[in-house]
């Protein structure tokens, strides 16, 4: 019997050989990854592989994750910030694992069986208008942001936006986070539903209402996302909470049914490769994961300037815990107990 890793080497051979000369390989994946953020990556992709033709499809987690078992055809390559439901799918089989020198090399708490991979290092920040600043002191830490929602709850209701933990698979995987490390976490909870916090699908959407005006802070928003809208939105300003924050990872995967298995190989290793990550290095706010390349925004230069502080959410076992349906229906009811049906 031939060991399944090299039986996918031997079928992705003879689908090369099958390829006419000239003929461009298509390769579909489906990811929770904002393209804008991640252009310069893909744009690099493109130039070093011109044989094969990338189809990039971004939506949003819980949409990805459905497609992964339900898309026919299946797509080759799946990105998603939703870590928990990641690694289910991988769990039940719907991955095939990555046999090359960089799936080797990777760092083992940024990958689980050489079958997915976080290959980005993504603080969660807080980000809030300029303008607040005339009416408080903006928040730098997590008791800081319950005292104001308690202490400025008429002043702020209705200004103050987050995830929705319902909606939203990053959303609800960062609150579960947010539980573990701050004995705290329900009163906030609490303090957030009285001032009437607007619960959003996207940081995206976050970021708009602060931009419009219709919210003057925002709490866990994906900061690869916040820091790129402040480029060009200087009425946002980007907090990275000093006293923890947590970093999530884009865990990608082949699909087990990818209809081009071997482009995904190729592109996948390009995540992982020191061209890859120098691109997201020097060219995105996504934070490299590997420690030989530079840049404004590798996971080192981040550790330097918070320090211990930071918290990545580990890519393990543990994962599946925050999607076992007991504990995710027992997590949802108390939310809605703690915020209240707003």
């Amino acid at each position: 019997m031939i060991a399944r890793p090299l039986m996918i080497l031997a079928l992705a051979a003879l689908a090369l050989i099958a390829t006419p000369a000239g003929a461009r390989t298509e390769l579909v994946v489906d990811a929770a990854l904002d393209r804008e953020v991640v252009e310069p990556l893909l744009r690099a992709f493109e130039q070093a592989h011109p044989d094969i033709m990338l189809d990039f499809r971004d939506s949003s987690t819980l949409e990805v994750d459905e497609r992964v078992a339900e898309a026919d055809p299946a797509p080759d390559v799946v990105i998603s910030s939703a870590m928990p439901w990641q690694m289910s799918r991988v769990n039940e089989g719907f991955a095939q694992p990555l046999v090359s020198s960089e799936a080797q090399d990777w760092p083992a708490w940024a990958k689980w069986r050489d079958e997915v991979f976080g290959f980005t290092f993504e603080p969660i920040v807080m980000a809030y208008r300029l303008d607040l600043t005339s009416f408080m002191k903006p928040p730098a830490t997590h008791a800081d942001l319950h005292t104001l929602l308690t202490e400025q709850r008429d002043l702020l209701r209705g200004r103050v936006t987050t995830y929705s933990p319902s909606r939203s698979g990053v959303g609800y995987t960062l609150f579960q986070q947010d539980a573990r490390y701050t004995t705290r976490f329900w009163d906030l909870v609490t303090a957030m539903g009285s001032a009437d916090v607007s619960l959003e699908e996207s940081t995206r959407d976050m970021l708009k209402g602060i931009s419009e005006g219709r919210y003057w802070l925002g709490y866990n928003l994906l900061g690869s996302y916040a820091m790129v809208w402040a480029q060009d939105h200087p009425e946002v300003i980007v907090q990275v909470p000093q006293d923890y924050s947590l970093v999530m990872m884009r865990m990608a995967f082949i699909h087990r049914d990818a209809p081009n298995p071997a482009a995904a190989r190729v592109f996948l290793d390009f995540l992982l490769s020191g061209d890859g990550q120098r691109v997201i290095a020097g060219e995105t706010p996504l934070f490299s994961v590997r420690p030989d390349v530079v840049g404004p925004y590798t996971a080192q230069r981040l550790r330097d300037q918070v320090g211990d502080r930071l918290y990545p959410i580990p890519i393990d076992a543990s994962l599946l815990a925050f999607v076992d349906p007991l504990r995710r229906k027992a997590f949802m009811e108390r939310w809605r107990r703690e915020f209240g049906q707003r």
